[in-house]
Formats: C-alpha cells, structure tokens, sequence
C-alpha cells in the first residue's frame, strides 16, 4: 500500500488528530515534523518555543514508538525537505492539519501545496479549529463553530500504526528517527525562561484536569490580577497554540464538567465561571478568523483610516525601557519582568502593557507586538495581532481601551506583593507611594533606600502624554471617513453577537 506522510505542523499530538486517523486507514503511516530555519529565524520566535515544542515531540516520539511507529525530525525548508524525503521513501499523499499562521508559515503552506501539484502527490488540510476556510460571511459563523466542537473527538491511537516496511527497522534508517535537535544545534541561545510551563499531552490533559476539577471554581473573579490569575486561568494556552491538545477536547471537557455541577448543590458561581471560559474558546477562533479573512492584519491597521498615526513617531528610547522594564510605571515593569520569565501573564496585564505602549509612549503596534510575540509562550499569531490592534485603537470598531497603570496597580496588587517581586527596587517603598514612587518626597526615598533617577527610573513620560494620545485617537475616530470604514471593518469582521444573546450568530 501506498505511503501516507502525516505532516505535524502546530498540532504536536496523537489524541483527536483527524489527519493521523484517516491517514492510518488508507496506508502505512510516516509521522514527521520539520524543523525550518525561516520559522525559528523569525522575528517572533523565541528559544522557550523551541524548548516547548520539542517536549512535545519526545512524548509523540515515545508514545509512536509504542505503536511500532516513530516520529522522523527533519531540518530544513519546506519543500526542499520533503523533496529529499521522497527520494528516500516515496509517498503517495501528505495529511496535515490547517495553520493559521504568521506570513512565513503561509508562504510555506502554498509553496508546499505548489509543489505537491507538480509532483502528483495528494496534499490535504483538515480543520482542527473554528476558524473557516474561504469564509465568505460572518452570519452564521458561531453555528459552524459549535458544529465543530460538539462533533465526536478522535481517540489516540491503541493498536500498532502500519508503518512503511511494516516496521521500526526500516523508520529508523531514516534520517532523524526520533532525533530531537537542541537548542544549541539549531543555532538557539538557551531560553531565559526558567518558569515557562512545559510542553506534551500529558503536561496538557493535567492543566485541563487541574482547571475543571478545582482552579476553575475561582476563573471569574481571579482572572484580572496577576497574582491570582496564574492559579484561576485555565493555563491552557500554549497547550492550545501548539496542538498539545484540541481546542475540542477542552471545550467538550467543560461541557461535561459544567452538566455534572449542575446536579451537585451550590455549584451555580462554578458553572458560570465554565460557562465564561468557554465562551473564550469561541473568543479564540472569533480573532483567528480575523488573520484568515484578512492576513495582511499582521503588517497593516485593520482601519487604514488610522495608516501613520504613530508611524512617524516611534521613539526607541521609550521602545528600549518599555521592553526592559524600566518606564518608571511599577506596574508595567513588573508585567514585563514576570514575562519575561515565565511566558506568560494574564490577559488584563497584557492589554495593560498594549495600552501603555500605544498610548502614554504612542509607540506604534507593529514593532511592540512582535516584541511580546517573542515573549509570549503563547504566541498565536491569529490572536496577536487582532488583539494587539484592538489594543492599540486601530480596528475602528472596537471600544478605546485605556489602561492607568498606577490605577490598575492599586486594584490589581493591593499589597504591593507582585510589584515587589518583580522589581525589587520597589521592594522597601511603603504601599502609599509603591504604584508611583516618584511621588515619595527626597528625604523619603533616602529612608527607603529607593532614589529615584538614581535606584529606580523616574515615569519616561507623564500623564498629559496620555491625555494628548487619547485625543488624538478621538478626534480622528469622529471624522467622516472613520465612520464610514468601522461599517466595512465591522461588516468583515465584527462579531454577530448581541447583549445579552446566549448563543452567537
């Protein structure tokens, strides 16, 4: 029978993997994922996702390697690789899964299926989200998504995958069986990100079962701060950017979850806490089929109605302290510390940080978002930067979203506990002056060991700075022209949904 090549892309599972079932049905099976230099060499990728990824591919290679299969790990571009595989083993058909990635992967995509084409080799896409394909409208969306979702799940694999030469001999004179390159070997520095979750299945069905079972109880009202929110999030991100786990099976586990409290007693706070995360999940596709419909959104305003508001504005200064955590605002230093060395923050601290950079530094989207794309365990490219541009106020539909860090450091850390961690500068400053230390009077900043200027930066920019961006923001968005191109924007990518809809359309 004829080879079949199941290409792992960003769905680094064995478990409800619909490529993999089908391809096992129709002949023996090669797993394999590539390595590619024009991905790791991007401007967004950082040596956490690598780390990540290749947990990931060890458990696959392991659990594969129960099935008298293996995974192959190959290197190279794409489709110089698969090329120089054929050679090696001809096969009849490449399955993978949809991506709806960043500008390189989809360039990658088309290259691939170009040269399928010429080849004669079968190449098929499956859907592993809610985001359509070729969607021509939004009405209606929302139904198709919840098609998808409550549809039967895939089991993993249980009996012995067919393998080419029915074996593990042959897989393994093939270059990269179950060779997983390092870091080092890729020409990657050794990640900076000590505290970022870990990468696999399992790793991916413990967070879930951790969430649904216990930290979910608490998901609506300690998802805003940083310092709850690490415990009451769900944690399942990452796990969902890369495929560790299927966005279905996560919300169909809370749909059972939330069906079994309903029978228990006093359980009604837990079930609406369920019933906000999954309509998340549904948020989740909603943004990533913004990047499908329109995949210049990674590069352009949504609204170019906004086209040079910042551009011509951008000041490196301010970008360097934003990125390194020195504004002279606690709050914004502390989220991007702890960012930086764990991956990963809640999601108010992150549109805080967005705010920050688009208002009080009026720094343009572009060059901030890839920033945060590096640092985020989590970067999904179809989520960035929609949001990222809903952030910064230029999606001409959105509500203007205005953070005040020392207002959000005041209710989000009371005690002053996750500022002092994370700049420890701060760390003898009394509560009363810790969100804005700069207004501590001299002979109080000597007493606390905390000069400002000196031990800790004074705030890059004042509040008029903010005040100034808002206008400017308003004025424009009054005008005619604005008006006019939110009912375009809206009409391509606004949501259908309405206050108080229990169900989108």
């Amino acid at each position: 029978m004829a080879v079949q090549l199941v290409w792992f892309k960003k769905d680094l599972r064995l478990a409800d993997h619909q490529p993999l079932y089908l391809a096992s049905k129709q002949g023996p099976v090669l797993c394999v994922y590539v390595i590619e230099p024009e991905v790791i060499g991007s401007s967004e990728f950082d040596s956490s996702h690598q780390v990540f990824i290749n947990q990931c591919l060890e458990e696959m290679h392991n659990k594969l390697l129960t099935l008298n299969s293996g995974l192959i790990v190959l290197r190279g571009n794409l489709p110089e690789v698969f090329e120089k595989l054929k050679q090696e083993l001809p096969f009849e058909k490449i399955w993978c899964h949809e991506e709806i990635g960043n500008q390189v992967t989809y360039r990658r995509d088309l290259r691939l299926q170009a040269w399928c084409k010429k080849n004669g080799i079968a190449y098929e896409e499956l859907p592993q989200t809610g985001v359509i394909r070729r969607l021509r409208n939004r009405d209606g969306w929302s139904e198709k998504w919840f098609a998808r979702m409550k549809a039967q799940r895939i089991q993993e694999p249980k009996a012995a995958l067919a393998s080419p030469e029915n074996g593990q001999d042959y897989l393994k004179k093939l270059h990269g069986f179950g060779r997983i390159p390092q870091l080092a070997e890729l020409g990657l520095p050794p990640s900076t990100k000590p505290l970022a979750q870990k990468g696999g299945e399992a790793n991916a069905q413990a967070e879930l079962a951790s969430f649904l079972f216990d930290r979910s109880k608490q998901y609506r009202s300690g998802i805003s701060s940083p310092i709850t929110s690490s415990i009451s999030c769900s944690r399942l991100s990452p796990y969902l950017t890369f495929g560790a786990i299927s966005l279905r099976t996560a919300y169909q586990a809370s749909v059972m979850r939330r069906v079994q409290l309903a029978k228990e007693p006093n359980n009604g706070k837990w079930q609406n806490s369920l019933t906000a995360f999954e309509e998340r999940l549904i948020w989740h596709c909603h943004f990533m089929q913004k990047l499908e419909d329109e995949p210049q959104i990674e590069f352009r305003n949504i609204s170019r109605v906004y086209d040079g508001l910042r551009e011509d504005n951008f000041r490196q200064d301010y970008f360097e302290a934003w990125c390194q955590g020195l504004t002279g605002y606690p709050m914004i230093d502390a989220c991007m510390r702890a960012l930086k060395e764990s991956g990963w923050i809640n999601f108010r601290m992150r549109a805080m940080l967005v705010s920050f950079a688009s208002y009080n530094l009026w720094l343009h989207w572009q060059p901030t978002a890839v920033y945060l794309a590096r640092h985020f365990l989590d970067f999904e490219p179809g989520i960035h930067y929609p949001q990222f541009q809903m952030q910064s106020g230029t999606t001409g539909i959105n509500d203007i979203r205005v953070y005040s860090a020392a207002k959000q450091g005041r209710e989000q850390d009371p005690d002053g506990s996750f500022i002092r961690r994370y700049v420890p500068e701060l760390a003898k400053v009394p509560i009363e002056f810790l969100h804005q230390p700069e207004l501590m009077p001299p002979l109080f900043q000597q007493f606390h060991g905390c000069i400002i200027g000196k031990d800790y930066p004074a705030p890059i920019v004042d509040e008029q700075a903010l005040k100034v961006a808002k206008d400017k923001i308003f004025q424009l968005r009054k005008t005619a022209m604005a008006e006019e191109d939110a009912k375009r924007v809206q009409q391509k990518h606004g949501s259908r949904k309405k206050p108080g809809d229990k169900n989108w359309r």
